[in-house]
């Protein structure tokens, strides 16, 4: 992952986080409310990034797995 990508990942589980205690959710569906707003504060703060610099946060770099971990995972 790009330094970017990294850092809006850490925004939406920040903000997920803080807004689910704030909500004071609990169980899963209370806390899918928060993952989706911590999730769009994210997306909304990378949208406005990318069409500033004109440049996409999500790159082709992202974690890539080798054929051969590739086929341990559909084994399982």
């Amino acid at each position: 992952m790009s330094e970017a990508e990294l850092i809006f990942t850490a925004l939406a589980e920040l903000s997920t986080r803080q807004i689910a205690e704030t909500m004071q959710a609990k169980g899963m569906k209370e806390n899918k409310v928060a993952s989706k707003k911590g999730g769009g504060i994210a997306k909304q703060a990378r949208i406005e990034l990318e069409n500033k610099t004109g440049k996409k946060v999500i790159t082709a770099d992202n974690y890539l797995l080798s054929e051969k971990n590739i086929k341990k995972l559909k084994d399982r």
